[in-house]
């Protein structure tokens, strides 16, 4: 079953965001899409003929993560975006982010210090499965750095395709942006 791209055409117009760099990011992560169902068929096509041993195998194996990812990553980020920004101090996510980081302010300063660091790549808000404590990731490529079988509870992507053509190197004002259109409905979806 092939992966399809979903539309987020819905976040045009969002605060903060171009409509040329939302379009632009939308292409990307099409690009993912495509290019995610292009390794799994490859590999299928190699499997079927018992290939299992040979390094084609074993790149398109490995290049899956990159791939599939990106399109994951992608779509958990456009999914917590487009909201007003405003998490409610009554809400379980706030209590929680609170309770773990000693406040709620902590936990930007920690997520926003996070995110303005040197390099590309993202910057995620996971909860441990074992514990429930959440805990602010970076993560420098797709494939890499992601806490083993963590939850994911709000992704943020500072990779430069996500705010160069609106923000030059000003990421902290992206930042910013990104702040003010928090889908947290969408994010305390994810808390377990």
């Amino acid at each position: 079953m092939a992966y399809t791209a979903k539309d987020y055409s819905k976040l045009l117009g969002m605060k903060g965001f171009s409509e040329a760099l939302l379009k632009n990011h939308f292409t990307l992560y099409q690009g993912y899409v495509t290019n995610t169902n292009k390794v799994i068929d490859a590999i299928e096509k190699l499997a079927k003929e018992k290939q299992y041993t040979i390094p084609e195998f074993a790149e398109l194996k490995r290049r899956l993560g990159w791939e599939f990812n990106g399109m994951r990553l992608h779509e958990f980020y456009f999914e917590n975006l487009g909201g007003d920004g405003v998490l409610r101090p009554d809400s379980k996510l706030y209590k929680k982010i609170a309770e773990d980081f000693g406040s709620y302010e902590n936990w930007v300063s920690e997520f926003k210090a996070t995110g303005a660091m040197r390099g590309i790549g993202w910057v995620a808000l996971y909860q441990d499965i074992v514990n429930g404590k959440l805990i602010n990731f970076w993560i420098n490529e797709h494939d890499v750095s992601h806490p083993a079988g963590a939850n994911l509870i709000l992704i943020m992507d500072v990779f430069e395709h996500a705010f160069m053509l609106d923000y030059g190197l000003k990421r902290a004002d992206y930042i910013e942006a990104f702040f003010s259109n928090i889908n947290w409905a969408e994010a305390e979806k994810r808390l377990k």
